[in-house]
């Protein structure tokens, strides 16, 4: 008989396969609830008329997962989707130790058995969304012609952003580890690919230890060509993600607001946009917070995290695209004009997720503002891309794992598959 999930099972004989979740084994009955990824379900044993079924609910403990097949009926009795299995037979497939952690643990405890902690109902959907997520956006990039690719993670070069890198021994000379894909994604514009897109680890080497920052992180990031500024890579976006937010909403919006307590928002476009300028004025006039003067050419945590409010109180909008940064607050290969990074940061709910830009493509220009930079032979395989023409192009990067982490409000020790750290290498 083949396996039937419990989210399908009707009247009839079935086979079922999962967790017990749930036991209750009493002198004449016994009632087991089974849980797999897609539901539970209540078996009842009565236990005189099933003496070989008893004897192995006796052998069995919490979270050991079984085998039962029987018939599914209907009854007004059972609370758990109105239907029971009367079981044939149950097999034991493994049996559980007594767990180590229970629900309600401190983070770190739960993270030392992260493969007991997906097993909550919360868990599970967080992988659903997350999966729901990522599968949106890149229906949504095939749907507009972009190509995916797999650029490498080992690299010859530390110098793509101002963040430490992880070195290692690479045979007889040093390598890294990829911070992010941006390079290769350039160097594929140069190829004449036009648009394409990456889902992969990125590494980061700071010792960083907040809600929001991992050494390790999935990233999707995409990149296209023939843009006439970076305008059109923020409409691209902001696309992108209403039609995201709009297929998570659909399948998962209320079992998430059920057990994360969060609506999912589907944003109006077009976002609004502000640059830091502004941002900083607006935030002196209506919550007396004033940036020091030194510091007003980037985005600051504490001015971040009053965009969310500043957004919803101006714009009744949960997103806020930024722009207008100095030059010396952003990397060399953004195009500039009359000075202006010609990019972007978007922020969602206080906290950016994205860093966008048109690209500078002229090799002349580029060569320019990567000395003013400090960098000159390290990242020559880099300017080498430009040298026998590019089209002009823009792109962005998205954090899988900090998008996790602001759709269910979690910090991002819960919002990943595995958290790595400056202090955790394990599981």
């Amino acid at each position: 008989m083949n396996r039937t999930y419990i989210q399908n099972v009707k009247p009839g004989k079935v086979k079922i396969q999962g967790f017990i979740e749930n036991l209750r084994n009493k002198k004449s009955m016994a009632f087991l609830v089974v849980r797999d990824l897609t539901g539970k379900i209540q078996v009842t044993v009565e236990k005189a008329a099933l003496p070989h079924i008893a004897e192995v609910v006796d052998e069995l403990s919490l979270d050991s997962v079984v085998t039962v097949e029987g018939e599914a009926v209907a009854s007004e009795y059972v609370k758990l989707g109105g239907i029971e299995i009367l079981p044939t037979s149950i097999q034991i497939e493994s049996k559980a130790a007594a767990l180590p952690i229970q629900e309600g643990a401190a983070i770190d405890s739960r993270l030392d058995f992260r493969w007991i902690d997906l097993r909550s109902e919360k868990n599970a959907l967080m992988i659903k969304a997350q999966t729901c997520m990522v599968a949106r956006m890149r229906q949504f990039l095939l749907e507009h012609d972009f190509l995916e690719i797999h650029t490498p993670k080992i690299i010859g070069a530390a110098s793509e952003s101002g963040s430490d890198v992880f070195k290692l021994n690479y045979f007889d000379r040093d390598a890294y580890l990829a911070q992010s894909p941006q390079f290769y994604k350039q160097m594929a514009m140069a190829s004449g690919l036009e648009r394409i897109f990456e889902v992969g680890p990125v590494f980061r080497a700071e010792k960083s230890y907040t809600s929001k920052h991992t050494t390790e992180f999935t990233g999707f990031d995409l990149e296209m060509s023939y843009i006439d500024s970076f305008e059109d890579v923020m409409a691209f976006e902001e696309d992108m993600l209403t039609d995201m937010l709009a297929g998570v909403k659909e399948k998962y919006g209320e079992k998430i607001k059920a057990l994360f307590g969060i609506e999912v928002i589907v944003p109006k476009k077009p976002f609004p946009r502000m640059s830091l300028a502004e941002i900083y004025r607006e935030l002196e006039a209506r919550y007396g917070y004033t940036c020091p003067l030194s510091e007003q050419g980037d985005l600051t945590t504490e001015a971040e995290k009053l965009t969310y409010k500043l957004s919803k109180d101006m714009f009744d909008h949960e997103f806020l695209f930024v722009t207008d940064f100095a030059a010396e607050k952003r990397a060399f290969y953004h195009m500039r004009k009359d000075g202006k990074p010609q990019g972007y940061d978007l922020i969602w709910r206080g906290v950016e997720i994205t860093t966008g830009a048109q690209r500078e493509h002229r090799y002349d220009v580029l060569l320019a503002q990567a000395a003013e930079k400090g960098l000159g032979k390290d990242i020559e395989f880099y300017t080498e891309f430009f040298r026998y023409g590019c089209p002009p192009h823009g792109g962005f990067g998205l954090g899988v794992d900090r998008m996790t982490m602001l759709l269910l409000g979690l910090s991002i020790k819960e919002s990943m598959f595995i958290f790595r750290g400056p202090d955790r290498l394990n599981p």
